[in-house]
């Protein structure tokens, strides 16, 4: 298999076969993949109609192939892969069908662990657009009070390349009020927000900006993920400001994602924080995903702790 790092002139094969697979896993995002890769060293490499992601130093992992086809031998060749380089196969955040089509086509080889902390968190476009009902009356509260507080000082604009550079230094100005705070996840998230800046345009990147009295307060951008599914991968707002990080998501959703029946608003990689205030948005869709391991190579993972207990059970028995 030949694997390279990824980069832009990977765009136009790489969305071609994402298409193809239709994930609405914020993971099989070509931005996602570039963005991040300085962080995970991010490979790709294309075996007939699938694309095959791989990341990671010493210890590779895999995501599950994308494209279209039969993928059992695409499948064959990451296992071979990862022996010829004498790494434990692992196949990363696998959806629900990808789970279901690896127990069908190679039955009682692979073990699975939820990740929790990577299960992307997916609105209806009317929930964000909209904030109706009870449940959501905190966030409608925060936007009006933002109404009442700054009316006639503050407009949103789509993000241009006249106005890029003011969101880059205000990103700046956010990273040194919170840096103490957020500490190395704040410095890996800069490096790839720093690439996504770099590379907005040529990306296809969509983004957004809120002003108050002619200043950017906050910033958000994304792009569309499958046919019906947009992705929002980076959202930064003052948090001083009461209804900044409210009012940017919804004058985002209302004027840059139409035509999207769902809005992928990525992971909570595990903090609390982050995990209780995407939830109160009341995700329509919590997306489970499974670390993958063959049975007899990932022991240390409870699921194949107990695979290889069943199986061993099952022996006795026969």
């Amino acid at each position: 298999m030949d694997f390279h790092r990824i980069s832009l002139q990977d765009k136009e094969w790489v969305e071609q076969l994402l298409s193809w697979s239709d994930y609405n896993s914020c993971e099989y995002s070509f931005s996602s993949l570039l963005n991040w890769s300085h962080i995970h060293q991010t490979e790709v490499c294309r075996m007939g109609d699938f694309g095959i992601v791989r990341s990671g130093f010493k210890e590779f992992s895999y995501l599950y192939p994308f494209g279209r086809g039969d993928v059992a031998p695409v499948i064959e060749a990451i296992l071979q892969d990862a022996r010829e380089n004498q790494v434990t196969p692992t196949i990363s955040l696998a959806l629900e069908p990808m789970k279901q089509q690896l127990q069908t086509l190679f039955p009682d080889r692979f073990c699975f662990e939820e990740e929790r902390a990577y299960f992307d968190y997916i609105y209806t476009f009317d929930t964000l657009a909209y904030l109706k009902g009870r449940n959501l009356s905190g966030k409608r509260n925060h936007i009006n009070t933002f109404h009442k507080m700054y009316e006639g000082r503050w407009s949103f604009e789509t993000i241009t390349p006249e106005n890029i550079g003011e969101c880059v230094q205000m990103n700046q100005e956010w990273g040194q009020l919170n840096e103490l705070s957020l500490g190395s996840g704040l410095l890996k998230e800069k490096t790839a927000l720093t690439t996504a800046f770099e590379n907005f345009f040529e990306e296809g990147l969509r983004g957004g900006l809120l002003r108050l009295d002619g200043k950017v307060i906050a910033f958000t951008m994304g792009r569309p993920l499958n046919s019906d599914t947009f992705v929002v991968h980076f959202e930064k707002a003052f948090s001083d400001i009461r209804g900044a990080y409210q009012m940017i998501n919804q004058q985002f959703v209302l004027n840059c994602c139409q035509g999207y029946s769902f809005i992928n608003r990525e992971d909570d990689t595990g903090m609390e924080g982050l995990r209780k205030a995407k939830l109160s948005y009341l995700p329509e869709i919590l997306l489970t995903k499974y670390n993958v391991r063959l049975i007899e190579d990932g022991g240390f993972l409870p699921g194949c702790q107990k695979a290889k207990q069943e199986q061993q059970e099952t022996l006795q028995l026969q």
